[in-house]
């Protein structure tokens, strides 16, 4: 089921256009998307045997855990959840059922599906939209009967373009007519009235359960849909609009909801990703900070999940023996030897990432496809504000982000954020009021200094910073 057949080396290199460094993790994950791709070409009596290999991956906050698994699921093209394993600390008081991130990733396969399917059929419900539009333009029950046929201009001028023509070839042609004028956008501006479904109205229900809605036997929605049927409702809007909604509407007809659900049970049972972030938030800590919130509890609820079980969704039944997990920890004051021995044997595969340093922060800051420092130029040259860096100017926001992860919490590469906030806060604030058109600012590691020295100087200031 997966999408591409991108070799390791080809993965590794897209991965290197968004994430700087980490060799190690983009190579353990291009050979587990590799091998899912190798998996599809077995022969079929041998293909349900063969079981993804998990990854931890071990690293401190901000090194890009997140970013590969989420542009792995991108290249891919397949249905990705992140999930904080914390989540599922005290079930019923604060937590979560493990199986719901299934459910959630089901829903997400559900929606990517359905987009994809709206898309191929947008052309034949734009079809149908202008025929509904015309429809309304040209009623089949005329109010005038001159059997005349007007001209161009004169459909234009009538109030509600209900042409007065006599016979069917003559409607034919004045419908035509008024296609060409619409096609043209010379209707965008009429103003016509539509039905629409109505959405719903009115108090919120929500329902807690330790095991979700699903396990109920019934859809709380569906239900109520079904004994409070859409209502219809008359609108008032621009042609240009309208087409637009009509459709959508149509788009949403057209879809085979049958389908649509068996290809994303199909790519989340074949292609899924599940990143389970914080995972060393459920390993057993001190008992003298308290009492232990059954983490041991929750590594045991995740166990069938992660190894191959069977989960009751809205949509049917949904087995996660071929899901890829990938987890992620700092773990700072424990160690993934600390997991319950079952759970170790199922992330079979784990990678170090490594911190980052002042070199790593000047990649980031320049090199990759979205680099950061791309994104806050064209954001200001969306008011004329031309920003240009000069590279020693990089080299002192790599060097003081270093600096204040040094001296504070090491967050890795969310603090280049802060730091060009707090950099740039002066020209953002100002940007719009700049009166000279295309304004050039020039940003040297002279005008790094003078914005960030209160920072490096104060060791209590820098504690504010995030």
């Amino acid at each position: 089921m997966s999408s591409t057949n991108l070799t390791p080396r080809e993965t590794v290199s897209q991965l290197d256009k968004y994430i700087i460094g980490q060799h190690d993790a983009k190579r353990a994950v291009a050979v587990a998307l590799r091998n899912r791709w190798r998996r599809q070409n077995v022969p079929e009596e041998l293909r349900e045997e063969i079981a993804p290999k998990n990854i931890i991956m071990i690293g401190p906050t901000g090194v890009g855990k997140t970013e590969i698994a989420r542009r792995l699921a991108k290249l891919d093209n397949s249905p990705f959840l992140k999930i904080e394993a914390s989540k599922f600390t005290e079930v019923g008081y604060v937590g979560r059922d493990v199986e719901s991130m299934i459910r959630d990733l089901v829903e997400l396969a559900i929606n990517m599906v359905k987009s994809e399917e709206q898309e191929n059929v947008k052309a034949r419900a734009m079809e149908i939209a202008e025929d509904r539009i015309l429809d309304i333009l040209l009623p089949l029950k005329r109010r005038e009967t001159d059997p005349s046929e007007p001209s161009e201009d004169n459909l234009l001028a009538m109030p509600d373009a209900d042409a007065a023509v006599q016979g069917d070839d003559n409607r034919n042609e004045t419908r035509e007519k008024l296609r060409r004028l619409f096609r043209a956008g010379k209707l965008d501006e009429r103003i016509v009235e539509i039905e629409v479904t109505d959405s719903p109205s009115g108090p919120m229900i929500e329902i807690f359960s330790t095991s979700g809605v699903e396990d109920m036997g019934m859809n709380i929605k569906e239900m109520f849909g079904n004994l409070f049927p859409q209502k219809k409702k008359k609108r008032k809007i621009r042609v240009a609009d309208a087409v637009n909604m009509l459709a959508e509407e149509e788009a949403q007809r057209l879809v085979d909801m049958e389908k649509v659900t068996r290809t994303a049970l199909e790519k989340v049972e074949q292609s899924g990703i599940i990143f389970l972030d914080e995972i060393d938030k459920i390993v057993g800590g001190d008992p003298s900070h308290g009492p232990d919130v059954s983490r041991e509890g929750v590594q045991r609820d995740l166990l069938p999940i992660v190894e191959g079980s069977t989960v009751n969704t809205k949509y049917g039944m949904v087995k996660t023996d071929h899901i890829l997990f990938i987890a992620a920890g700092a773990f700072s004051i424990s160690k993934p030897s600390d997991l319950i021995p079952e759970l170790q044997g199922r992330f079979p595969i784990r990678v170090e990432l490594d911190p980052l340093d002042k070199g790593d922060f000047i990649r980031i800051l320049t090199e990759p496809h979205n680099a950061l420092l791309k994104q806050y130029t064209e954001m200001m040259a969306t008011e004329d504000v031309r920003l240009i860096f000069q590279d020693d100017a990089v080299a002192q926001i790599a060097e003081v982000a270093a600096l204040v992860n040094e001296r504070m919490e090491n967050i890795g590469a969310r603090r280049l954020y802060t730091v060009m906030e707090l950099l740039l806060e002066e020209i953002s604030f100002n940007a719009p009021d700049i009166a000279s058109a295309d304004q050039e600012v020039n940003i040297d590691a002279e005008y790094v200094m003078d914005k960030l020295e209160g920072i490096i100087e104060d060791e209590d200031l820098s504690r504010y910073v995030l």
